[in-house]
């Protein structure tokens, strides 16, 4: 029944849009800080699509609605001289409401190929109400080029930053120690990748899971409306170094990109007749293979989950004035994406750690100039960690309940926004910080998170110890302090968990015995 669960699980959430893993510090990334950037788009060549990248389609487009009202008037569009100068609606010679003859049942040839992007863009500056600057190379790979193209699966990474990713994650009770956590990523990457944004390269990247790869028109508004940020905002002007601060950025950039997708979806089929040109479902779960790491999704797809609300509730205070401003202040936290009454508002706490390991553990240092040798998870990465139990083949406990996590709608799980973030044992989150240390090939950490209140902090220790439970653990004190994870589960550890007012340590160590040395509470 739990297979069950996670095989429907893994069908709904391949939706429209790529699921992008945080890269930072990795070597092997290249600079790509885009969120739409695949690990190896700072090496990757990308051109524009060739005759070879082909579907079947035939379409004749038209208007209706507030834009043109009859078929005549469509019609009269076409004879429309081109305007003196660049204007919302109109990319290289044509219109957004103009018609885009293909012919043939072989595809779209590069002439249509590009007339289809110009009018996409055209119709997205009328709907983001922001101007391109150029034109975007547009290329359509197949998924198994996708897959076989180099990637960061960390064969290239450094030492120390594969101990550190890996204990990141081990710390998040989503990969254990047994398995290479940018190996994991990287699979995921490989299965539900729909297309990417480079800014190092300025050109898209659709991935198309058909036998002969397609265009789909709702990946390719994506992908468009992140060169459009690019041209605006320069998206490389942030470089997040940790995976809140990444996830919190991409909470404004993904979802931008997604309201404005759903708002030019919205419009098809009611203003605009959008025929799908060389079309693939995007959200049939044809993306996903089998062995889709869902705890690691759950944390990659928050942008695209709690993003677009995060936006609209910008949008409606501010219009888009207020969200263009957003570029230039970025939110501070994923907190403040899931509840946007908290953005400007809520600043999150610079949680700091003292030094108090033994000699003979030494904290894992990472080489890289102007990053941290930290993580910082944030609310979102809690969730993931919570969330995470109602999927993994562990057993059968879970930490919360499916009505906690997934969003209802119509019919079942609401489709754009799947999941909820904001659980009991997050909410109220209000900083962490978590750092690595080493003794040979041992790994210990130290983890601590500050909370709005008392009250919030034993919450989320009565939950961590849930979670603790679940994967085998059980305390080894009166005091309940000190826990055991047994030998046979995926996180076999020792931990100590310790609240003082509103902030929680937790200390990670391979024995009991060791956890003094990894941390000495009481010389902190």
């Amino acid at each position: 029944m739990r297979q069950l669960a996670a095989l429907l699980f893994a069908v709904l959430v391949v939706l429209a849009g790529c699921s992008v893993p945080f890269t930072a510090g990795n070597e092997s990334a290249g600079n790509d800080t885009s969120p739409e950037a695949s690990p190896t788009s700072g090496d990757a060549t990308t051109t524009p699509a060739t005759d070879a990248a082909t579907g079947t389609a035939s379409e004749t487009d038209g208007t209706t609605g507030n834009d043109s009202a009859t078929e005549s008037s469509q019609q009269a569009v076409q004879s429309i001289d081109d305007p003196a100068e660049d204007v919302l609606g109109w990319e290289n010679g044509v219109w957004y409401n103009e018609s885009v003859p293909v012919v043939g049942e072989d595809g779209l040839n590069a002439t249509e190929r590009r007339a289809v992007v110009n009018r996409t863009m055209a119709r997205l500056e009328r709907v983001r109400q922001l101007e391109f600057n150029r034109t975007v190379p547009v290329e359509v790979i197949s998924r198994e080029e996708f897959q076989q193209r180099p990637s960061s699966g960390g064969g290239d990474a450094a030492p120390a930053f594969r101990t550190f990713d890996n204990t990141k994650f081990e710390g998040l009770f989503l990969i254990g120690e047994d398995e290479n956590s940018l190996a994991v990523q990287q699979s995921n990457r490989g299965q539900n990748v729909l297309g990417y944004y480079s800014p190092t390269q300025d050109s898209i990247v659709v991935v198309s899971s058909s036998e002969t790869p397609r265009l789909n028109r709702s990946t390719l508004a994506h992908e468009l409306v992140h060169a459009l940020q690019d041209q605006q905002f320069d998206l490389t002007s942030s470089n997040p170094g940790t995976r809140e601060a990444y996830n919190a950025r991409n909470g404004l950039i993904e979802g931008d990109a997604n309201y404005v997708q759903r708002q030019y979806d919205d419009r098809c089929g009611d203003e605009w007749e959008c025929p799908d040109i060389d079309s693939e479902s995007a959200g049939n779960g044809s993306a996903a293979g089998g062995n889709l790491h869902l705890g690691v999704y759950i944390l990659s797809f928050f942008p695209y989950a709690d993003g677009p609300g995060f936006v609209d509730a910008i949008y409606q205070q501010d219009g888009w004035e207020g969200v263009n401003a957003l570029y230039d202040d970025l939110p501070a936290s994923t907190e403040q994406v899931i509840h946007p009454e908290k953005y400007g508002e809520d600043a999150p706490t610079n949680v700091s750690i003292s030094e108090t390991s033994a000699d003979e553990w030494s904290r894992v240092a990472l080489d890289r100039p102007g990053q941290p040798d930290y993580a910082v998870l944030g609310q979102s990465g809690l969730t993931a960690m919570f969330a995470y139990t109602l999927y993994d083949d562990y057993n059968r406990s879970s930490t919360v309940s499916p009505r906690e996590f997934l969003n209802g709608g119509i019919g079942g799980v609401n489709q754009t926004d799947p999941f909820n973030y904001g659980l009991n044992y997050t909410d109220g989150w209000d900083g962490d910080k978590m750092v690595v240390y080493q003794q040979q090939n041992r790994t210990g950490y130290v983890w601590k998170l500050a909370w709005d209140s008392p009250a919030e902090a034993r919450e989320f220790v009565a939950g961590y110890e849930q979670l603790l439970a679940h994967w085998g653990g059980q305390p080894t004190s009166d005091t309940g302090n000190v826990w055991r994870v047994d030998e046979e589960s995926p996180f076999a550890d020792a931990f100590s968990i310790r609240q003082e007012g509103n902030t929680v340590t937790i200390v990670n160590a391979p024995t009991v015995e060791d956890l003094d040395a990894v941390h000495d509470g009481d010389a902190s």
